[in-house]
């Protein structure tokens, strides 16, 4: 395993901790800034809105730069946002040092996705991106129990000291161990050529899955804290270890996920979406039985993260060659998710349905998203002089992209 890649999840972990942490220490920012809880709240929202944005607007701009020192300057500008955090005087200053921070989210993972798939030989790709993104579930499985902890003995301000400081890490991690080229990766490919990859059907119907496969289990998660307590009968000071052994099924199924991906993309995706939609639904059913409960914390938090490396894989493979805005997209798109989830699991529950109803709506909004995985992967199964072969992850050439598929 090439190190760089420990230095790239180390970024991760310090990006997934800035976005989950926060979520802990709500109570103690409203108070301190005597604003409201909904007003607080917009501190998560605010930051999964830019996160789309950065992913989009931030990644485009920098396509025709060198990767690694375009990680580098995210970081920079990661390490600021959380820097502005910590030292704000007021509420605006908070949400702009969030908004600041959030604008690197989509863009780091994006293109740090490229590079992780660039340092290993072409059947370890998915693996590569998996171990970028163990950062991501270790911010869920330690730092954000540890970070809550943090910030309610010396303040929350000090979790956000120590955030900027693991991002000054992870920065000199990315200067030191991760390689400028890679295999197949030589030079940054154009915008026009990166625009070019929106050409291809497959990479909207693969953003597409993302959106809802990805959106589903997150709309579950969303409202689980009201599940555990009002229908499983957990006590609240029980929840924060119950929301740690969901992250141990994020880690198992993160590692698991990209290694199955690397055998077979498609087939992963279809497979772990369809097992999903029966946890899901068995969840709902059975939200009354403690243990089972917690049992389908660990499969949900499993086989919802085993879907990341494979749909990142899925958008880049093909991308045309030209993966890095692609890749952003895709990141966008998992934040698209989340807030579609998110949204449809507060309609059921203002309709009356109860708290295991966003647990119903995810289930249904997976369904989809495997309806649409099984339509790509049949279109990707036809001949081929039906459609164009798909491509490596490698830079753009100044020739056309991949016909549409």
């Amino acid at each position: 395993m090439p190190i760089g890649l420990i230095a790239l999840a180390l970024g991760g972990f310090g990006i997934g901790l800035t976005e989950f942490v926060i979520m802990g220490l709500l109570p103690e920012v409203a108070a301190d800034f005597q604003v409201s809880e909904a007003a607080a709240g917009w501190l998560i929202s605010g930051y999964a809105l830019a996160v789309v944005v950065g992913a989009l607007l931030l990644t485009a701009a920098v396509t025709r730069f060198e990767r690694k020192p375009v990680l580098a300057v995210l970081l920079v500008l990661f390490i600021a946002g959380n820097l502005i955090s910590a030292l704000a005087p007021d509420y605006g200053m908070m949400m702009a040092g969030r908004i600041i921070a959030a604008l690197a989210h989509g863009a780091f993972f994006g293109i740090g996705a490229v590079v992780a798939a660039n340092m290993v030989p072409p059947t370890k790709k998915a693996g590569a991106i998996a171990i970028m993104f163990t950062g991501l579930t270790a911010a869920n499985v330690l730092g954000v129990p540890f970070g809550t902890m943090l910030g309610q003995a010396a303040g929350w301000r000090s979790t956000f000291w120590a955030i900027t400081v693991i991002g000054v890490i992870a920065l000199a991690g990315i200067l030191a161990l991760v390689p400028k080229t890679g295999h197949g990766d030589t030079t940054p490919g154009t915008l026009r050529s990166e625009l070019r990859a929106f050409r291809s059907g497959q990479v909207w119907l693969s953003i597409l899955v993302t959106i809802l496969g990805y959106g589903g289990m997150f709309g579950a998660f969303t409202y689980i804290a009201f599940t555990l307590t009002e229908v499983t009968g957990f006590a609240a000071s029980t929840v924060p270890w119950l929301l740690i052994v969901f992250g141990v099924g994020l880690f198992i199924g993160n590692t698991i996920g990209g290694k199955a991906a690397d055998r077979n993309v498609d087939r992963t995706l279809i497979v772990v979406l369809a097992v999903l939609v029966v946890i899901l639904a068995a969840f709902a059913f059975t939200a009354d039985n403690q243990v089972l409960t917690v049992a389908s914390l660990v499969l949900m938090g499993g086989f919802g993260f085993a879907t990341v490396p494979g749909l990142q894989m899925r958008v880049m493979k093909y991308a045309a060659g030209a993966p890095t805005l692609a890749s952003g997209a895709n990141i966008g798109a998992f934040n698209v998710g989340n807030a579609l989830g998110a949204w449809l699991g507060g309609v059921t529950i203002t309709a009356g349905l109860g708290y295991t109803s966003p647990i119903w709506a995810g289930a249904g909004i997976t369904l989809l998203g495997l309806a649409v995985m099984l339509i790509a992967a049949a279109a990707a199964r036809r001949p081929a002089g039906h459609q164009a072969a798909p491509v490596s992850i490698e830079p753009a050439s100044p020739e056309p992209a991949a016909a549409l598929r």
